[in-house]
């Protein structure tokens, strides 16, 4: 019989992550790096009462989680397998556990922050 593996669920969640990492920051820099400052946008467009109301409703919840954990998750996925292309095999667990712990983390933290708001 077949052992059973975990790479499906962190290899979606490393598409994911390229996903956001491809389309949405980018976006974001753009909004927040380029058109606030020279005036594209007027500066009441992030205004903290807008952002705050945003971030209080559920689809601005999981906006904010998406944009913040899936990159992380990404990431995390890409340096664990670049360890293993520079040829880091000892200790491969422990580079498991401190790639994709560290995502989760960054994932919880933010999740426990976006659900007290």
């Amino acid at each position: 019989m077949m052992k059973r593996s975990n790479e499906p669920v962190f290899w979606s969640l490393f598409g994911a992550g390229g996903v956001v990492a491809a389309f949405l920051l980018p976006m974001l820099i753009f909004i927040t790096g380029i058109a606030l400052p020279l005036g594209i946008l007027p500066p009441e467009a992030l205004a903290y009462d807008r952002i705050h109301s945003f971030a209080s409703g559920w689809p601005g919840k999981l906006f904010l989680l998406a944009v913040i954990s899936l990159p992380l998750w990404q990431s995390a996925h890409r340096i664990f397998l670049s360890l293993h292309d520079l040829g880091i095999h000892r200790g491969r667990e422990f580079c498991r556990w401190l790639c994709y712990g560290t995502a989760l983390l960054g994932t919880l933290i933010p999740l426990i922050l976006l659900i007290r708001i």
